[in-house]
């Protein structure tokens, strides 16, 4: 790995397998599943959660949505060399991880830095194709590869479009005894052009009670100026904001989660509503989340069958329509599904029954009934094959772990139909019964 002199004077950052171009081939896209949650009449225009490679992904829809996207959070692997695990327990002491339930998470070891180097070189040039000119990217990193990451984007975006160096500051518990505790993540802020969207009075915040009274007491204060204090002041670069492990309310088990407040601060700054927003490592959703209340359209994608998962929950929670588009034919059975139907006039009625997977033997201790292996179950009431339309859907919350057995659905007239079932367990795995 080396520096190089362009000669422009920039410098680049240069490493073996460095690509001299970047060719992805692009996936084809598949529609899977429409979800429709229950009470809300479907769309047009609707935003798109999708389950793939993020480089073939962002590849497929550059013909598209090249130059289209306002705004694009990323939150990729950090090189951390660790690989994360997913909560899937329930009712669990926090302060006992030892005692936790997991599932599988995603893996951040590499076997260089040059293959990290290459995965993100080739993915953030993707995402400056597919940046409007007016739009910003955010890439979130940490102490392990921000000061690589920060020459890569100089060389794509050019370094005098480096917009901020935001500290994300948080404090926690540490294993770290023999230096001082790393207790931020970077944010590198990136324009494509000079002419960006920032809305300054979207994200105020009040000013410091010392810095009131500094100007109350004192005519010299500021020397001579004197701030709009009702108004308040854009944010410095550097923000404090708890980690999600201290916000019960929004913790999914999903690893390095982001908090709401965070992309809320992002999405206000740096898009207007109705305008695109994009995630491509989405994870456990935050960003379609915020997007969504906050009146953003969005694309989201994840690889991790686990990401999607969490995502969809998150997003039905928040009463939510969206489309599931993959780049790959979903894994599924129906022999463990058993499900009870029953047509009273017009009134569908759907119940399932029971859920025989097997349990497996280190989860046993803690998973005694079928219903805890249940985490999600949805219906498509007149399914006509390939796409899932979702018209009804039950999962379990952290604060609320009652699942719903029964279904029932108003139909428009009595005929023969096809019903359709699916179901994902706590290990992410799949059913889908068919039933006429």
């Amino acid at each position: 790995m080396s520096r190089a002199t362009r000669p422009n004077g920039d410098l680049k950052l240069d490493w073996p397998s460095k690509p001299a171009a970047i060719q992805a081939q692009p996936a084809t896209l598949r529609l899977a599943r429409i979800i429709t949650p229950p009470d809300v009449q479907p769309s047009g225009g609707r935003n798109r959660l999708v389950r793939g490679d993020n480089l073939a992904v962002m590849a497929a829809l550059l013909p598209e949505w090249r130059g289209r996207i306002g705004l694009i959070y990323a939150d990729p692997p950090f090189m951390s060399g660790k690989r994360y695990a997913t909560r899937i327990g329930r009712g669990e002491d926090s302060r006992k991880p030892d005692e936790w339930l997991l599932g599988d998470g995603y893996d951040d070891r590499w076997n260089d830095p040059d293959a990290y180097l290459t995965m993100m070189y080739e993915r953030l040039y993707l995402m400056r194709e597919l940046l409007s000119e007016r739009g910003t990217l955010y890439l979130h990193a940490d102490w392990h590869a921000s000061h690589y990451l920060r020459l890569l984007l100089d060389e794509l975006f050019g370094a005098e479009h480096l917009l901020n160096e935001i500290a994300w500051v948080y404090h926690g518990p540490s294993p770290v005894r023999r230096a001082f505790n790393r207790k931020h993540d970077t944010i590198l802020v990136y324009s494509k052009s000079g002419d960006y969207t920032f809305n300054a009075d979207a994200v105020r915040v009040p000013y410091d009670d010392s810095t009131v009274k500094t100007f109350a007491s004192s005519p010299k204060a500021g020397f001579g100026k004197v701030p709009d204090l009702a108004r308040g002041k854009v944010p410095e670069d550097w923000w404090y904001f708890p980690v999600v492990a201290r916000l019960h309310s929004e913790r999914t088990g999903y690893p390095t989660q982001k908090p709401e407040v965070l992309l809320e601060r992002i999405i206000r700054a740096s898009s207007n509503e109705g305008e695109v927003v994009a995630d491509f490592f989405c994870g456990s959703g935050t960003t379609p989340v915020v997007a969504q209340r906050l009146g953003r359209r969005w694309i989201a994608c994840d690889a991790s069958p686990q990401a999607i998962h969490t995502t969809t929950k998150r997003l039905l929670e928040a009463n939510a329509p969206f489309d599931i588009w993959s780049t790959q034919d979903e894994q599924a059975t129906d022999e463990y599904l058993s499900v009870e139907t029953a047509c009273n006039g017009y009134t569908l009625e759907v119940t399932l029954q029971k859920y025989r997977a097997p349990i497996p033997a280190e989860l046993h201790p803690r998973i005694q009934h079928w219903q805890d292996l249940v985490d999600y179950w949805e219906i498509d009431p007149d399914y006509a094959g390939g796409v899932f339309h979702s018209r009804w859907q039950s999962f379990r919350k952290r604060s609320q772990p009652e699942l719903a057995r029964q279904a029932s659905f108003a139909v428009d007239e009595a005929r023969q139909r096809k019903i359709a079932i699916r179901l994902v367990d706590v290990l992410g795995r799949v059913s889908l019964m068919e039933i006429e």
